[in-house]
């Protein structure tokens, strides 16, 4: 890898949330709590909501207290910047900030920003266990499929250590707390585990100790070759999707980072012109990942393989999908012998996607994309996140259809896709 890539791939994590994003400013929008935080909707009792796309902070003490010795100095720990502002290092390396939250303590909400500067001032439910469960109970919501909220696990960040023994036991840490989530949880926060893709011996028995211990799925880069490690089209992974197709284990891309947004706004704009066009752009950027399965022939070698587009909306998929469909006929002459299926039937059997804010997508397409495909999120306690308004917002989406599709929907896709224990 050339010395340029090392050190784009170093500045990923630090650059996992724009600095920008913790400044002061921005505009706190009131929360009536008290109308907000009444549980599960009557109309939808009997069903189980997952949550299939949130995010749990990394507590500041998350590796340093789990560390081996020899490495209770090395990795990632939180340290208070000049400007005010909390983020993770390794040594003197600055991996970047703790995520995004914008839920306040008070439960108020931050518009216009990514986070506060100090994880002290956010809702205590981004990574205190109890607090968190309290916060489910207060939206309706069940159990939720987490994600990292921090770039400190970041892969691409990890390689550029120099030191791969202690970058896996980074991810063991991550992966070692997202266990124990579970448990604490009593089997309602589900993280997603991480792998230490650049060495495939290790990547195998890391994801092999993951699914042994509970994990229900995997997080990973759209575009792996990125960070140096093979595409997915090269053998370097076919183990790894056996173990997932046989497993039943899913492999989730949340958003696209392949995409960078940032390169295709105005030039003069200011930092929430350019966050309101960027967020949009990141979701829509993960029809590259749906196109890039359905062309790759990977998806008939892998036939149980399941794919999670998460925080990616549902809105664009029927356009995505017929404009494969018609790429296929014009594009695709010399690969008809090499792909079995048509991009429809490669979205039903493989794909699942996730709605939170819209309402278009759930209530006019539910049925053309597919009911056995769509599940719900809230992105808490992200920027953009469905908050507050859970309930009413699914009632709302969901009231036109019957109790079996919404209980389809809600809990049911979920529990399939993740393999949940309800």
């Amino acid at each position: 890898m050339a010395t340029t890539d090392k050190q784009d791939i170093a500045e990923n994590a630090r650059k996992y949330w724009s600095a920008e994003g913790y400044t002061e400013g921005g505009v706190i929008r009131e929360v009536d709590y008290a109308s907000q935080s009444g549980g599960l909707h009557p109309s939808l009792a009997g069903i189980k909501i997952v949550d299939t796309d949130t995010h749990i902070t990394e507590a500041p003490d998350l590796f340093t207290s789990r560390a081996p010795a020899k490495y209770k100095d090395k990795v990632p720990h939180v340290r208070l910047d000049k400007d005010g502002v909390e983020r993770w290092y390794v040594g003197d390396r600055n991996f970047g900030s703790m995520g995004g939250n914008v839920i306040r303590a008070d439960n108020n909400k931050l518009l216009g920003r990514l986070a506060f500067p100090k994880l002290e001032q956010a809702h205590p439910g981004g990574h205190l266990m109890k607090e968190r469960l309290q916060a489910m109970d207060d939206m309706g919501v069940y159990a939720q499929i987490c994600y990292q909220n921090s770039g400190v696990t970041q892969a691409g960040s990890l390689m550029s250590l120099g030191d791969p023994d202690l970058a896996l036991n980074i991810v063991k840490i991550f992966n070692d707390a997202s266990m124990e989530y579970m448990e604490d949880s009593g089997h309602r926060i589900f993280n997603m585990g991480h792998l230490p893709f650049w060495d495939p011996q290790e990547l195998m028995a890391e994801a092999k100790r993951c699914i042994d211990g509970g994990i229900r799925g995997f997080v990973l880069p759209d575009t792996p070759e990125r960070v140096g490690v093979p595409s997915f089209l090269h053998d370097y992974w076919t183990p790894f999707l056996e173990l997932c197709d046989a497993t039943g284990t899913p492999i989730n891309f949340h958003l696209n980072s392949a995409v960078d947004p940032n390169t295709i706004t105005w030039d003069g704009f200011g930092f929430e012109q350019t966050l309101a066009v960027v967020a949009t752009m990141f979701s829509i950027g993960n029809a590259a990942t749906l196109g890039n399965w359905m062309v790759s022939g990977r998806l008939d070698r892998h036939p149980g393989l399941k794919i999670g587009l998460i925080e990616s909306g549902m809105g664009w998929l029927p356009f995505a999908i017929e404009a494969l469909e018609h790429q296929f006929d014009e594009m695709l002459p010399s690969k008809k012998g090499m792909l079995n299926k048509r991009p429809w039937d490669y979205f039903r059997d493989h794909f699942f996607c996730t709605f939170w804010f819209e309402k278009v997508g759930p209530k006019l397409l539910l049925e053309t994309i597919g009911v056995d495909n769509v599940m719900f999120e809230t992105d808490f306690p992200h920027p953009t996140s469905l908050y507050p308004g859970v309930q009413a917002h699914i009632v709302d989406v969901l009231g036109g259809y019957d109790f079996v599709t919404k209980k389809k929907v809600l809990q049911d896709n979920a529990t399939r896709m993740y393999r949940l224990p309800f």
